[in-house]
């Protein structure tokens, strides 16, 4: 089988669609991490997002990856809460930055563009304990795969162990943006869920 050099509307489905499975699956680890860290909403708050996804999808009839991705933006920008937003307009940079078929020279530009314009509205760095210290390193690894000629795939396998080891690097780090910031040394020793979210979104991609 040759490996796709790009993606199409019908495969960044299936990754939207992976996933709003894997939010559903780690469920309960994100609403655990956010009860200790944050006001325990964060879990329901992604699952609702995700809810409206599916029927912005649906809506909007896409058919390419930019709709897809557009219509993704617009779930997010409804829901309440900080991350919601952020994640929308994180979202939205993928999008802008992608027409009919996604290459991985694309999705770095993308990534940097979205990470880049989360850090100016939410005014976090990598080792603030937030969504960032995934989307970071995230956009680096793509990145390097466009660099380097992967293919889209492999690039988002790469992308998805970097923002995995970004989220994994929040643990023990005391938070100085969001509302974990707000608890001090509680938040010591818990993941931030949405640097988690980001890693799953990766995953999810490689995986479909």
């Amino acid at each position: 089988m040759t490996t796709p050099t790009v993606l199409t509307g019908t495969d960044v489905r299936a990754w939207v669609t992976a996933f709003a499975a894997a939010v559903a699956e780690h469920h309960h680890v994100l609403t655990e991490a956010d009860r200790l860290a944050g006001d325990g909403d964060y879990g329901d708050n992604l699952r609702a997002a995700l809810r409206r996804v599916a029927v912005a999808l649906e809506e909007s009839g896409a058919t390419d990856p930019a709709g897809v991705l557009t219509a993704v933006s617009q779930g997010f920008l409804g829901t309440g809460g900080t991350s919601g937003p952020l994640f929308g307009m994180w979202f939205r940079e993928l999008a802008r930055a992608v027409g009919e078929e996604l290459s991985t020279a694309q999705l770095a530009v993308g990534a940097c563009r979205a990470v880049a314009t989360v850090q100016r509205l939410g005014h976090a760095e990598v080792g603030h304990k937030t969504m960032v210290d995934a989307m970071a390193p995230a956009a680096a690894a793509l990145e390097q795969a466009a660099a380097d000629g992967v293919d889209p795939a492999a690039a988002l396998a790469l992308a998805g162990s970097a923002a995995r080891a970004g989220a994994e690097s929040t643990r023990e780090l005391l938070a100085r943006r969001g509302r974990a910031s707000y608890v001090g040394q509680r938040a010591v020793g818990v993941v931030d869920p949405g640097a988690v979210t980001v890693a799953l979104f990766f995953e999810a991609g490689a995986a479909a």
